[in-house]
């Protein structure tokens, strides 16, 4: 591939921003690596008129979060006419909103979990589904202000006004019921899956911490899981990936109650762009494919043009 002038996209101001900068930093440093110009931006408000300036060939999107996931800087780059790497416009908006994703990719046969939109202000009068259930914004990544409500737990019954959690926060959340057992995630580069990585959390569930803190979140990558089970988990992370119109990299996650089989295999959310900090899962699975951190880096470049 000729040596092109790549610019990153990192930072920027939204709950992910610190992970942004680490998986920035990295991607960077991986282009620079492999011979390519490379501008780091940490994006702020006149980011356009940055990129203007710059001129750059491509732009490799490491943002997280909004507006970097959500359609917002898609749309500017499609009207700036610069190639970008990830998913699209409309890809981006559906994929990153939870209920939108389930309109989307439910009536094709993907399972997903039930679940309906509550007001926060609704919470401190009672359940709105029966307990254990979750609380999650509904378009926010990497586990930001998720919540497992269950009888035992110290929220209150119900919920008290003076609990922390994301009711706080949100004035929307999605309540979905709580799905027992193990947490399993495939990546999607192009148009192939890699592998499934089964993740333990040493403590609690797997949340922003157990995510980007090193050593409170055991990898098992390739998950120890039926081959039936793997094989489900990456045929339905493809058809995620296609019917969402994802480009680039994606990474399908799930909840299995093994006790189900594979009826128990539920997909949770399809994150369009996946982090590739140190601790990333996508980085890992193409390892163990046997593609180096710089070779995806430069793949995912190549789909974008």
């Amino acid at each position: 591939m000729k040596k092109l002038h790549v610019a990153v996209l990192m930072g920027g101001w939204s709950a992910e921003r610190e992970v942004s900068m680490m998986s920035g930093t990295g991607i960077a440093d991986a282009l620079e690596s492999l011979g390519h110009k490379v501008t780091r931006i940490d994006m702020d408000r006149n980011v356009a008129e940055v990129l203007a300036g710059v001129r750059p060939d491509v732009v490799f999107n490491a943002l997280h979060g909004s507006p970097g996931e959500d359609g917002t800087v898609q749309g500017m780059l499609d009207l700036m006419q610069i190639p970008y790497t990830h998913s699209g416009l409309a890809t981006s908006v559906v994929a990153i909103d939870k209920q939108l994703t389930k309109q989307a990719l439910v009536p094709h046969g993907i399972p997903m979990p039930g679940g309906q939109i509550v007001a926060s202000e609704s919470l401190y009068a009672g359940d709105p589904i029966a307990r254990p259930y979750v609380l999650k914004p509904v378009n926010e990544g990497s586990s930001v202000g998720v919540a497992i409500v269950t009888d035992s737990g110290n929220y209150g019954n119900p919920i008290a006004r003076d609990a922390e959690g994301p009711w706080l926060h949100f004035e929307r959340l999605l309540a979905e019921p709580f799905i027992k057992g193990r947490e399993l995630t495939t990546a999607v580069i192009g148009e192939e899956p890699l592998c499934v990585t089964e993740l333990v959390p040493k403590s609690g569930f797997y949340d922003y911490d157990a995510k980007y803190t090193d050593g409170m979140t055991d990898h098992i990558c390739p998950a120890d899981i039926p081959e039936a089970i793997a094989e489900r988990c990456k045929a339905i992370a493809i058809e995620a990936h296609r019917l969402l119109g994802c480009k680039g990299t994606s990474r399908s996650d799930f909840r299995w109650d093994e006790e189900q089989g594979e009826a128990g295999l539920f997909l949770l959310e399809v994150n369009t762009q996946p982090g590739m900090t140190p601790l990333s899962l996508v980085p890992e699975q193409a390892r163990y494919v046997g593609m180096s951190y710089a070779e995806l880096v430069q793949r995912i470049v190549e789909e974008a043009l």
